[in-house]
């Protein structure tokens, strides 16, 4: 069945663009989860671009075509590329359109694809949409009568594919039915297998309730395998007539930028709200966050509510409320049960200033008691998505040791709020304020994590180097047209941290995050811990006063001061820990990526001398991890992902399907029995109660604000492994500084 497009390459959209930082929400189709459509309202079957779009249009495709880095021509050849990506983000697993379809759109549209985008002419890409919409339509249509007929779960010599990105568009209705008809099965299979699962993990609960640790772990309602596809599909047909223009150009745009690199996009109105509020830590809205009900798809919960944002000044609104009406000021209100939280989230966001009433369903509530609750939009601070700054101790030869750790989740800085003249908030700040308070508490070094860092503001990725070396080029920037300027630390020598530090990274980590650790490592400042970087070297420009949303476009590359860029091969570490993402996204995974290449070496004074002891750091290192049970366990676990990630088709058989799984959860439940044995814990005793203690603590740690949720024993392995890094290091240092 198709799979989803992985989302984070999106996440850093914009990361080191000279204003700032990483990327918002981005939809793509996937036929088993349907449509995400934001700030959705029912429209006809009929969606036409409005003035404003065919304008943005224009505007995007003229500079795309002049300004950006690769100073590429939008012409018949980049027009047939612009097509091809349209038809794949439309339809990923070319499971929808047929080939000769296909072959049409290309001898119509093909060519003049791009010519018509700098004409605001999208006839083309919408007259496709609408296809797209029907095939959509026959799809649930089919697969809700196939539903109504039995279907053989027991078919071990016959497979189904799981990836088909590659695979070409079938040629004939029959032989696309024929798969749509597998993929029945395949999902049938899933379900039945579920819903045993399910019922299992439910068994285990009431055997033993002190494994729910005192949530409410409600099983999904009591349906047969065909009872929830057909409820999902009828779902997902719904969706479909809440499509709208901005869903249509989202992809026509999108398929254009891609065509020139991953990393110049277009956002529509809603996404570029997402993207303000990641790049900000502000966000305009009511101040909750949401999530789909646990045992009942149909309804949308309020998980947290912001303190001080205007849902919490209202009193009105309570975590545990289910959101069944969204109405904006003036407006009738829209009946959402059975919406997508993301639709949702489109609904409820807006400017400040504006109302948005919610018709919410008490917890245990029946439908006489709603009540709706109105309230005015206003700007909400995230005050606790910024840095984070911790110390921690550990022990060797009986003596503990204090090391600071500074997590950094983004490069965030709003630009906004420093151009208007007003308060704003940016990490170089925060950072700056970390390094003194940990220096002053008398730790013996400093661990930077920007593991899942995406990236962010140039300008302020610069100035936490110059807080950390003495002086000199952090990063060297190259345009299109091949000039080169150099960022510099110029404040004369001054540093807010000059002790021993080390950086954790992993292959999340992007852009802001590579300058960074880069820089770290040429000028031997620090040690570089984890797996290599995601490999984004570019940088955007944000695009925020276009007729319509707003965009990024690559205008830049970024250089290490040694002159090798960023791009694609990402930063090495010195010492390699376990990669928990198996190389599964990342620039060298994406389409388009641009190339690696060099630059001179911009002229630098290393201040450590680190590399003479990396070989015997990494040997001591290896042998701590091949001893510790985390790594273990996380080892364990990336190569069974793996594993899975590399299976490209699976048979349409019950019990072979089932005993599959079943090895693959066995070993699983070994890897984690393991590690809890290592940890004193006791081990569980079957796969269901597992699984119960998962669901259990995801439940507890979403209750929680992030700040507030404890470090879990995998993820501070790596904290932990670093200090041991830098104690090692300190004990090389010395033995070099007393030898003859």
């Amino acid at each position: 069945m198709p799979r989803k497009h992985n989302l984070f390459m999106k996440l850093q959209t914009i990361a080191c663009a000279v204003a700032l930082a990483t990327g918002g929400l981005f939809f793509t189709h996937v036929v088993n989860e349907a449509i995400a459509a934001e700030n959705t309202v029912a429209v006809s079957n009929t969606i036409q671009p409005t003035q404003e779009q065919a304008l943005v249009s224009r505007q995007l495709a003229t500079l795309v075509d002049r300004q950006h880095y690769l100073n590429q021509r939008l012409d018949a050849n980049t027009s047939n590329r612009i097509l091809d990506f349209y038809l794949d983000s439309l339809d990923p697993e070319h499971t929808l359109f047929l080939a000769s379809e296909v072959e049409d759109y290309k001898k119509r549209f093909g060519s003049n694809f791009g010519v018509n985008l700098k004409a605001g002419n999208l006839s083309g890409p919408y007259e496709i949409h609408a296809q797209y919409r029907d095939r959509l339509k026959q799809f649930y249509t089919y697969m809700l009568a196939e539903l109504k007929k039995p279907q053989n779960l027991h078919q071990p010599n016959t497979y189904i594919e799981t990836d088909r990105e590659k695979a070409p568009f079938f040629k004939s209705e029959a032989e696309q039915r024929a798969h749509w008809n597998k993929m029945l099965v395949s999902q049938l299979i899933n379900l039945t297998i579920s819903k045993e699962e399910d019922l299992a993990k439910q068994k285990a609960l009431k055997d033993n309730p002190e494994l729910a640790n005192g949530q409410d772990l409600t099983g999904p309602e009591d349906l047969t395998p065909a009872q929830t596809l057909t409820k999902r599909f009828t779902r997902q047909l719904e969706r479909i007539s809440r499509l709208k223009s901005d869903d249509v150009l989202d992809k026509t745009l999108n398929a254009m930028m891609l065509t020139y690199d991953p990393h110049s996009n277009y956002f529509p109105p809603v996404d570029a709200m997402e993207l303000n509020r990641q790049t900000t830590l502000q966000l305009e809205g009511v101040g909750v966050s949401i999530r789909p009900e646990r045992g009942n798809e149909d309804y949308t919960k309020i998980e947290t509510i912001v303190e001080g944002g205007p849902a919490s000044k209202s009193g009105q609104i309570k975590s545990g409320d289910r959101i069944i009406g969204v109405a904006q000021d003036g407006e009738k209100m829209v009946d959402v049960i059975g919406w997508s939280s993301s639709e949702i989230v489109g609904l409820i966001r807006g400017k400040r200033g504006t109302k948005v009433t919610l018709r919410l369903l008490g917890a245990g509530a029946s439908m006489s008691q709603a009540r709706n609750v109105t309230i005015v939009r206003d700007v909400i601070q995230e005050e606790d998505a910024g840095v984070r700054s911790r110390i921690i101790e550990i022990e060797r030869d009986g003596k503990k040791h204090k090391f600071g750790v500074i997590e950094i989740p983004s490069f965030y800085l709003n630009y906004r709020a420093r151009r208007a003249g007003t308060e704003y908030r940016s990490v170089s700040e925060d950072t700056n304020k970390a390094l003194k308070s940990l220096d002053a508490q008398n730790v013996e070094g400093i661990l930077i994590d920007l593991r899942n860092n995406p990236g962010g503001s140039l300008e302020e990725v610069a100035r936490m180097l110059g807080q950390v070396i003495k002086s000199g080029p952090v990063v060297q920037i190259r345009d299109g047209n091949g000039n080169v300027s150099v960022f510099e630390d110029d404040d004369g020598g001054a540093q807010t941290y000059a002790g021993p530090m080390a950086v954790l990274i992993n292959l999340a980590s992007a852009s802001a995050s590579e300058i960074y650790s880069a820089a770290i490592q040429d000028y031997e400042r620090g040690i570089v811990i984890g797996s290599t970087t995601t490999g984004k070297g570019t940088a955007q420009v944000q695009l925020d006063s276009l007729a319509y949303g707003q965009a990024t476009l690559t205008q830049r590359k970024f250089y290490r001061v040694t002159g090798g860029s960023t791009q694609n091969k990402g930063v090495v570490p010195d010492i390699k820990l376990v990669d928990i993402y198996n190389e599964e996204f990342g620039e060298r995974k994406s389409k388009n990526a641009l190339k690696w290449d060099t630059i001179p070496t911009a002229p630098f004074k290393r201040e450590g001398s680190i590399q003479n002891y990396v070989p015997d750091l990494v040997k001591s290192s290896q042998q701590r991890v091949s001893l510790d049970p985390q790594f273990k366990y996380l080892e364990q676990r990336t190569a069974l992902a793996k594993k899975a990630i590399e299976q490209k088709q699976v048979v349409l058989d019950l019990q072979k399907r089932k005993a599959e799984l079943l090895d693959m959860e066995q070993k699983t439940l070994d890897s984690e029995n393991a590690r809890r044995k290592s940890m004193g814990l006791k081990p569980y005793t079957n796969w269901e109660s597992y699984q119960a203690s998962l669901d259990a603590l995801v439940e507890t740690r979403a209750k929680m604000k992030a700040n507030q949720r404890p470090a879990l024993p995998e993820d501070e392995a790596f904290v932990s492994e670093a200090a041991s890094v830098l104690l090692d290091y300190a004990k090389l240092q010395g033995k070099a500084k007393t030898a003859p």
